[in-house]
């Protein structure tokens, strides 16, 4: 047997009560059936929840001040003090004092004009949309980069022919840095894609630049406008950079070496090369590449199966 309208508000009613069980277990009923007024009640809860942990911090901290000896301090005192605060933080609640209850009553229930509805209210929680989001701009960025007729095909067929190309003089690289060469050809697999998308000029011509070195204002050698990735806030866009260009990939190297070395924010970094995904880490920490997953993707490679396959 259903009950009616008032019945079910009285009995809601009584789940303010701390001490009523079949009161709150009315309530959760109602709320299961899609009550309107159980919301209400238990918003008001909510409130008093909030309200009682406030009162439980303000009591803590007279207790420090207290006087042990006090007949006022005793445990059984504290107890009942506790259940009255209880009851209190309900009250307070219940009268809306505070104005908690208004505004979870009007987010949940979606009735008031001006409120975000609840359902989207934390979707910057949803990680499953978030990177389905970030998956898609990425996606879109390197669409737009990678057609573009600054990037071509290198002489480079397979990943296993980008490591035995490069490795001899990566190694003379690695040594100055005291860094591992197969952490440096990793980091150039994630820049150029293991040699697949190099940067070429206007002309045709290979830039060799392995690690996306950008052409700053003490560069002054060669260097090739275009359209890179850029990350802002995590969303990735394309802006027009200005890259270096050299003659040989052993230049591209070697500068990359002088780069880092010479440059006073990666000092944390020439540090740390004994571990390289410390190196990594404190490399995008300084600001080497705006991609927030930059060290991690540079690690995955080098932990990979490509690279740990790899014989030098």
């Amino acid at each position: 047997m259903e009950l009616s309208s008032s019945n079910m508000q009285n009995q809601l009613e009584l789940s303010r009560n701390t001490n009523d069980i079949q009161g709150l277990d009315t309530l959760r009923r109602a709320a299961q059936s899609g009550d309107q007024g159980a919301l209400v009640e238990a918003a008001k809860q909510f409130e008093g929840i909030f309200l009682q942990m406030m009162l439980k911090s303000m009591r803590k901290a007279q207790d420090v001040l207290a006087d042990e000896e006090s007949p006022f301090n005793s445990e059984q005192v504290k107890f009942y003090r506790d259940m009255h605060d209880q009851q209190l933080a309900t009250d307070l609640a219940t009268n809306g004092s505070v104005g908690l209850a208004d505004i979870i009553v009007k987010q949940l229930g979606q009735l008031a004009d001006g409120y975000t509805p609840a359902s989207i209210i934390r979707n910057d929680g949803n990680l499953s949309v978030l990177n389905q989001h970030r998956i898609k701009s990425i996606q879109q960025a390197q669409d737009a980069v990678l057609g573009q007729p600054n990037y071509k095909a290198s002489s480079f067929e397979t990943p296993q022919q980008f490591l035995e190309t490069l490795y001899p003089q990566a190694k003379q690289a690695a040594e100055q840095l005291g860094l591992d060469p197969k952490a440096l050809l990793a980091q150039a697999a994630v820049e150029t894609g293991w040699g697949k998308y190099l940067i070429h000029n206007a002309q045709g011509q290979n830039s060799h630049n392995l690690f996306g070195v950008k052409a700053d204002k003490s560069w002054t050698g060669n260097k090739t406008l275009i359209d890179s990735i850029e990350f802002e806030q995590g969303i990735a866009k394309t802006a027009k950079s200005p890259f270096r260009a050299y003659d040989s990939f052993g230049d591209a190297l070697q500068d990359y070496v002088d780069f880092v070395k010479q440059n006073p924010r990666y000092q944390d970094a020439i540090n740390n090369t004994e571990q390289a995904p410390r190196y990594f880490a404190e490399l995008q920490q300084a600001g080497y590449a705006t991609d927030p997953e930059y060290a991690n993707k540079v690690v995955s490679v080098l932990n990979g199966d490509i690279m740990q396959a790899f014989k030098p």
